[in-house]
């Protein structure tokens, strides 16, 4: 992206989602949607992960904020399914190595809550409530399906972004700075 190119629409609609839109409170963090989801694409970023993983972090959670739910269905019993509305959302415009990971984000912290003995207990509060309306932890045959996925790995990885991304008052980029990385995984 160039200053003076126009920005793709799929581009400009991503930016005033995360700027517009993304106000709310994430679940019981003190942070909001926004700022979680620069943190993601920060933490992303800084582990040198390439452009994919970047702008799956950074649109992990944009099912969120393209549904009609409110701000925190969870609290009232409902499973968003954000994860399914993000890919879906998505979909029309990248390839599986951002959309699968933001498909999968909510699958990986039930497939680590079966296979690491301690992540559970370091999940935070309002990820334990949705937890428990995604499904709980996995058993041993959903484990198995979930690692023949070839982009698990890539879905984990974005999962423990997910629970780190969750500091208040952390300094990130903003918006606009991550916007190329996503430009970059737009599809043709």
């Amino acid at each position: 992206m160039t200053d003076n190119a126009p920005m793709h629409p799929i581009l400009a609609e991503i930016e005033a989602l995360l700027t517009g839109k993304a106000e709310g409170r994430y679940g019981l963090s003190a942070v909001n949607q926004r700022q979680h989801a620069l943190q993601c694409a920060w933490l992303a970023e800084k582990d040198g992960h390439g452009d994919a993983l970047i702008a799956a972090a950074l649109l992990h959670d944009i099912g969120h904020m393209v549904h009609d739910l409110g701000e925190d269905p969870a609290s009232e019993g409902v499973d968003d399914r954000h994860e399914e509305l993000g890919q879906a959302w998505l979909a029309a415009h990248f390839g599986p190595e951002v959309t699968e990971p933001v498909r999968l984000h909510v699958a990986a912290k039930r497939y680590l809550c079966a296979v690491e003995p301690d992540y559970f207990a370091r999940l935070a509060p309002d990820s334990v409530k949705s937890l428990a309306l995604q499904g709980g932890p996995m058993n041993a045959e959903e484990v198995t399906a979930f690692e023949a996925n070839p982009m698990f790995r890539e879905a984990v990885q974005l999962r423990r972004y997910d629970e780190q991304a969750k500091v208040k008052d952390l300094p990130t980029p903003p918006v606009s700075h991550f916007l190329p990385a996503v430009a970059r995984c737009l599809r043709g």
